[in-house]
């Protein structure tokens, strides 16, 4: 599919956009969502790029290619694993999504490359034991063989560590509605997951969360922020299913939330979401809470230009007179 002019500028200034701001932060990872959100139809600049990127920017392009998981990315994926670092990891990343590719080459690939990876010994050690964690969801047979031999070279804990055990009964209690107390053990259970998890069982998540913050003795912030990674985590893979949970929580807050709330709203928000904007934007504090006014507006922005609002149109003109210090 040919990608149109627009679009076309639009995947250049989300690459630009990489380079300018680091891994982790909001403009970072809103590039990266919107780049995954047109998929395919970006696939052919962005390999385009990453010869000529600059490293984070490499880093950027392979996270992207993680989420959209089209077989082209194979050989630059490879590529990316001999610079090392976190170039490498990014790319483990990217040929993880390579696993189950219906793209038999591809898929082979990827296989062949991270069970390569894992096992050399002159590789750094982070990015070997990144390869082997891309090998996650293979059958046993595949990781039981590769954790033997790392665990032999003294590099990786055996396949029935306690620690991956819990995480892994964390998750499951999670799925059948029953969170843990510790809200930080519940999202890096959700970092390693979030990925290939239904879209469902991570709607269903979000509205298990938030009954859990509304509790008295709930560590609030806490929840909050794995609330937030999981509208981010949707919202890189494209999907709306919890949209509304996103705008109502906007719409109540009267102070910063985490960036993982600014990241989804930007990535997927539409035209329902204006008005929960400016509310958010409105009720927070201008001094203290800045960044967080700005991350506002830019998603506002990004949203008028995504669905076309005009700015004659009933909603804005209704925005205009209920919030005229907010300039549209």
């Amino acid at each position: 599919m040919a990608i149109k002019p627009s679009q076309s500028s639009d995947v250049r200034a989300l690459i630009a956009s990489l380079g300018s701001s680091g891994s982790g932060t909001v403009d970072f990872d809103i590039a990266v969502a919107r780049l995954t959100l047109i998929g395919v139809r970006a696939v052919d600049r962005l390999l385009a790029e990453y010869p000529k990127a600059a490293r984070q920017t490499r880093i950027g392009i392979l996270c992207a290619l993680e989420g959209i998981g089209d077989p082209r990315v194979l050989p630059v994926a490879q590529a990316g694993l001999q610079e090392g670092a976190e170039v490498a990891i990014a790319a483990a990343g990217a040929l993880k999504a390579l696993l189950d590719s219906p793209d038999d080459r591809a898929a082979a690939g990827a296989l062949d490359t991270l069970i390569g990876v894992s096992l050399d010994a002159s590789r750094e050690r982070r990015v070997r034991l990144a390869a082997f964690e891309a090998l996650r969801g293979m059958p046993g047979t595949v990781r039981e063989s590769v954790a033997a031999a790392l665990e032999r070279a003294g590099e990786v804990l055996p396949p029935d560590d306690p620690v991956r055990a819990d995480a892994d009964a964390l998750w499951d209690d999670a799925v059948e509605g029953t969170l843990g107390n510790d809200p930080t053990l519940f999202r890096e259970a959700l970092t390693a997951r979030a990925a290939t998890a239904p879209l469902s069982t991570l709607r269903r998540m979000i509205e298990s969360v938030r009954a859990r913050e509304a509790e008295p003795q709930a560590d609030r912030t806490g929840w909050l922020t794995v609330r937030g990674a999981l509208h981010q985590a949707l919202a890189l893979r494209g999907s709306r299913v919890a949209l509304y949970d996103l705008r109502e929580t906007l719409a109540q807050a009267t102070t910063s939330l985490p960036t993982n709330f600014a990241t989804a709203i930007h990535a997927i928000g539409d035209e329902s979401c204006l008005e929960s904007i400016v509310t958010a934007w409105s009720a927070a504090d201008p001094s203290r809470d800045a960044t967080w006014r700005q991350q506002l507006r830019a998603a506002f922005a990004a949203i008028l230009k995504r669905e076309r609002t005009s700015k004659g149109s009933a909603l804005m003109r209704r925005i205009r007179k209920r919030w005229p210090e907010f300039e549209t």
